[in-house]
């Protein structure tokens, strides 16, 4: 018996799929350019339907554009009949997936917005189908070989689709301008909105900063490590950033000195400073390199802004 060598079927299957992919390229054009422009200039929302395999992918679309601060939902064809057309208003925007562009169960939609005004981007390999007719703009996928032993099954043609609409979303991040700090507003809970938090969110800021005058005493300037919690305290000169003492270098101090000689004796100068525009995971980095438990951070001018100390960092799942 041959033995079936499925890595070199998983082989010929992907070099189909990546060879019928670059047919992609054909559909960059003005068509393209207008979807761009609708989505981005729509007062409403951006909704998404489809049936069957092209739902599935109408909906992780959708999932696509909220993820980067467009509103969208999905809403399944077959519901809108039964009271989810409301859903959809003359503002929104609607976008419809369909290979073949005559599923029928996409009629009722279809006819809906098209009774009330509602612009439809629709998207099939078929441009004398139901829903490139009925549709403002129009986006024809080229016909693609599929993957499979048949060459029947979906495999290539929903991958050109999601290909398709990944690359719109990135182009509608970059007419809007998004970047990692609104990534990180609508993706606060993800590994990858923690990996994208600055210092600035997590820092102590005003009246929670440890600071003292360089006249000030050793005894004094415990009181200050006490009271702010941090194990540490900034010493200014003028009101300016000097140097900075802790708790371990307080203790190891009265071994030299008493607590009623300055602080200025047993400060280290010229502490480590960072901005607050980097990332906290950065700040971390710093941390363990330096073996150190906190940094300043401070403006381009030297005015102090905060204090990053590690506890901030891990109480934010910071590693």
């Amino acid at each position: 018996m041959v033995k079936t060598n499925y890595l070199r079927i998983a082989k010929k299957s992907a070099g189909i799929q990546i060879s019928e992919l670059k047919k992609i390229n054909k559909v960059f054009n003005k068509t393209f350019l207008k979807a761009v422009d609708t989505i981005a200039n729509c007062k409403g929302k951006i909704i998404f339907t489809g049936q069957g395999k092209s739902g599935k992918q109408a909906s992780s679309v959708s999932s696509t554009m909220s993820s980067v601060g467009i509103p969208s939902f999905f809403v399944h064809p077959s519901e809108t009949s039964h009271g989810d057309s409301g859903a959809i208003q003359r503002k929104d925007v609607l976008v419809i997936i369909s290979y073949s562009g005559n599923t029928p169960e996409l009629k009722n939609v279809i006819q809906y917005a098209n009774r009330f005004g509602i612009k439809i981007i629709g998207c099939s390999s078929n441009k004398n189908s139901m829903l490139s007719k009925a549709s403002d703009i129009k986006i024809i996928l080229p016909k693609v070989r599929e993957a499979d032993p048949i060459g029947m099954v979906p495999t290539t043609s929903t991958t050109l689709t999601l290909l398709y609409f990944n690359c719109l979303a990135i182009a509608l991040m970059n007419k809007m301008k998004f970047d990692k700090r609104k990534f990180r507003v609508l993706h606060s809970g993800g590994n990858i909105g923690k990996s994208l938090l600055d210092v600035s969110s997590v820092m102590a800021t005003g009246n929670n900063i440890p600071i003292i005058d360089r006249n000030k005493t050793i005894a004094e300037a415990v009181k200050v490590i006490n009271a702010k919690k941090l194990g540490m305290v900034l010493i200014t000169k003028k009101r300016k950033l000097s140097s900075i003492v802790t708790d371990g270098d307080c203790r190891r101090g009265l071994g030299r000195f008493t607590r009623k000689d300055k602080i200025e004796k047993i400060a280290t100068r010229n502490p480590l400073k960072i901005s607050e525009e980097i990332t906290a995971q950065k700040a971390m980095q710093i941390m363990v390199q330096k073996k150190i438990t906190s940094l300043v951070v401070s403006s381009k001018s030297g005015k102090i802004k905060g204090i990053c100390h590690i506890h901030h960092l891990l109480s934010h799942g910071i590693k």
